[in-house]
């Protein structure tokens, strides 16, 4: 049996695993996001933690057998925050996360002092990531820049808090900008750059790879017969790559999670930092991949129907299995700014070309295209960068509705597919993760895809209409950065 643990931006969850990797029991307990200033997003790493403990208490209570045996955690995690700690590995602030974008003025400075940054890291310099935060806090809370002594990625914080030792994994790590990601290894010089070194940092470990071992009185608050291993994990999104078996190069998916990602597996490391492309390490050992970012993606869906006041299902429910025409309105989904292609934190979202025709359901579906549209930037970043795609398996909650997916296939021109348990996500990966560290099996043996449902091919009487609206949608960009920057 093992055990998987999702760190993520909206709950903690909690899957078990068997040895045939059928999900035994799940359990999620939900978190909170603090928004002290406009642009600013954080939390509190003790929530993570409570919330950890709550999850795996819930999968004693369902299934004390199964959990007694576990012989393997895994960790996927919400990637780039910053978790600052003392000499005593005490949290000195709240934790600032992945969709913050106060440290802009900082990525100017990052890259002006470290030119090498582009090739070493493979990645611009963007808000959300790690090392650009570091910078904020010493320029704004010196005193709390002077007092830390190690940073932490979130699950490497829940990690430490259930093993007492402070380790990451290559694919979190490459979302930091301190990792040299063609070595595998922290960078000195990118360090440097941020004033920090090596003692600041984690040990690193291949994700696969173990990273200690429960502390035995968190085995025995669970009723484990022995303290299980704890893999070194992934990053959410490497995790639903584990999930989906996504480890070979042009393995593709596309992530309808809070944020959407545009993934694709490489053998190699190739960036190309100029299209906002990410280029990282997977999390398993001498393998690469590529990913298109936006900050909004189910999220946008979830922002309308509190809007709406109506729940998503019932949105979703008058729009069918399938588009039959492009939306009339026009969304731009920058609810939280824009990383791939624009690396812009201060856009901001909109509606367009709304007339009094307008109803729920045309602004319900100008929302889930105006997602569709911005996964289209991806496709076109990848592009740039090389990377050419032939199909793509849809993840996240979003992958429920056969819908979106529809419009999705149409605005990409790619098949997509829906497969089973598409919403398992990371805790899944980490699981598959845990399970190597455990028992040292190779990555081909356990990372096998899931069953395909159904796949969606682009229907040929809208692509071209697709392409004039995204043509309007890229056209509204500039025009909506005039205003809001």
């Amino acid at each position: 049996m093992f055990l998987g643990l999702d760190i993520g931006t909206s709950a903690i969850k909690a899957v078990l695993v068997d040895d045939a990797q059928s999900v035994v029991a799940t359990a999620e307990t939900p978190l909170a996001i603090s928004r002290p200033q406009p642009g600013f997003s954080e939390q509190n790493p003790e929530d993570w933690w409570q919330a950890t403990l709550s999850s795996i208490d819930k999968l004693k209570a369902e299934k004390p057998q199964a959990l007694a045996v576990v012989r393997g955690v895994g960790l996927s995690g919400q990637m780039h925050g910053a978790v600052l700690l003392d000499k005593a590995g005490a949290v000195l602030r709240p934790a600032i996360l992945w969709n913050d974008g106060r440290s802009s003025a900082e990525c100017r400075e990052l890259e002006e002092r470290f030119p090498a940054l582009h090739r070493v890291a493979g990645n611009l310099a963007f808000p959300g990531f790690t090392a650009p935060k570091l910078l904020w806090v010493r320029k704004h809370e010196p005193e709390i820049f002077a007092r830390m002594a190690k940073v932490l990625l979130p699950k490497a914080y829940v990690g430490y808090r259930l093993t007492g030792e402070m380790v990451e994994e290559m694919s979190d790590a490459s979302g930091t900008l301190w990792l040299d990601v063609a070595r595998r290894d922290w960078s000195d010089e990118a360090l440097a750059a941020t004033y920090m070194s090596r003692e600041n940092m984690p040990r690193l470990v291949e994700g696969s790879a173990a990273a200690g071992r429960l502390m035995p009185e968190l085995a025995a608050r669970w009723g484990m017969t022995t303290p299980p291993v704890l893999a070194g994990g992934a990053g959410d999104n490497a995790a639903g790559a584990i999930g989906l078996g996504a480890i070979k190069a042009g393995n593709a998916f596309v992530s309808l999670g809070t944020s959407g990602v545009l993934w694709a597996t490489t053998d190699r490391y190739a960036p190309n930092p100029e299209s906002s492309v990410h280029a990282f390490c997977h999390a398993i050992p001498a393998t690469w991949h590529q990913m298109g970012v936006i900050l909004s993606a189910a999220s946008a869906l979830g922002w309308w129907s509190n809007v709406a006041q109506q729940t998503p299902g019932d949105l979703l429910a008058p729009l069918g299995a399938a588009p039959q025409a492009p939306s009339k309105a026009i969304f731009l989904p920058y609810l939280s700014g824009e990383r791939t292609p624009h690396n812009d934190t201060k856009i901001r979202a909109t509606f367009a070309e709304l007339d009094h025709d307008a109803t729920r359901e045309t602004m319900t579906q100008a929302v889930l295209e105006g997602v569709a549209f911005a996964f289209k930037d991806c496709l076109d970043a990848l592009g740039a960068a090389g990377t050419r795609l032939s199909e793509a398996d849809v993840i996240g909650g979003g992958s429920r509705s056969r819908f979106w997916i529809a419009v999705l296939a149409s605005v990409l021109g790619l098949p997509l597919n829906r497969i089973e348990d598409g919403e398992r996500g990371g805790a899944f990966g980490a699981a598959r993760l845990a399970r190597m560290a455990a028992t040292g099996e190779a990555p081909a043996d356990i990372c096998l895809p899931p069953r395909r449902i159904e796949t969606i091919e682009p229907d040929p009487a809208l692509q071209q209409a697709y392409a004039e609206r995204h043509a309007l949608y890229r056209a509204l960009y500039p025009a909506l950065k005039g205003v809001t920057s």
